[in-house]
Order: C-alpha cells, then sequence, then structure tokens
C-alpha cells in the first residue's frame, strides 16, 4: 500500500442523477429523485478513489462499512458533487467522511470504510464463502 495520503486530503467526484438511480423496486419507480442506494454507491466511489490511488498492483481494496444520512432530495439531470475527506488511517484500513451537495445544499452525509488487502487473502475469503 502506497502512504500518499493522510487525514486531511479530498478526493471530488461529481453525477448528473439518471432516471437509474431514482428509487425503483420489483413494483416500480418510488420518486423522480436520487435513490439513497445510488447515492450511497457513488459515495463509495468518491472514496474509493483514494484506494485506487493507494493500492498496490497484487492488492485491492474492500469496503467494511458505509453509513448515509440522506438529508434531501436531488431531481433527475441535477449535478450531485461528493467529497471524501480521509479522516483516519490504521495500518491497510482508510476511513472517509463524505458530504454530498446539489446546488450548495448538502444533501447526504456519512463515514465510508474500506481495507487495502492482498488480492491472494481476498480470493481464499470469497472461495471459502457457501
Amino acid at each position: 500500500m502506497h502512504s500518499i495520503f493522510q487525514p486531511g486530503h479530498t478526493m471530488q467526484f461529481s453525477r448528473v442523477v439518471r432516471p437509474e438511480d431514482c428509487a425503483t423496486f420489483d413494483n416500480g419507480n418510488v420518486h423522480p429523485v436520487y435513490a439513497t442506494f445510488a447515492l450511497a454507491r457513488d459515495a463509495e466511489w468518491c472514496c474509493r478513489l483514494f484506494i485506487l490511488a493507494m493500492k498496490e498492483e497484487t492488492e485491492e481494496g474492500i469496503g467494511t462499512r458505509l453509513t448515509i444520512e440522506h438529508i434531501s432530495p436531488a431531481r433527475i439531470g441535477s449535478r450531485v458533487d461528493f467529497t471524501a475527506t480521509i479522516t483516519h488511517i490504521h495500518h491497510h484500513e482508510i476511513t472517509c467522511h463524505y458530504e454530498a451537495a446539489c446546488a450548495h445544499r448538502v444533501i447526504a452525509v456519512g463515514v465510508q470504510v474500506q481495507k487495502i488487502l492482498k488480492k491472494e487473502k481476498l480470493e481464499r475469503l470469497f472461495a471459502g464463502i457457501q
């Protein structure tokens, strides 16, 4: 693992809300706004940008925790700007706080944690799952 970031470093990512990002379940569309699960996916991606820069060729990241407080909606076509900030690095575990904003309005905040592990270790872990 490359130790190139410290607590306080940030990454950014933007998403324009698409119809497929809206709350839709087996019984149809619920709301024409950014679904919590899609927001969580994009928050995790923003935090993963650190992992992509930090992991070595023989390593991969795996998420271990994701929290989300969905505060306000964002409509289809709206741009949502994510900012992830490293709050803690302990050995191979990276903790980030993230914020998602739409038109200068905070729509979500939360915490995301990932570990960087050897690919071999992950393959053994996954092989043992039934």
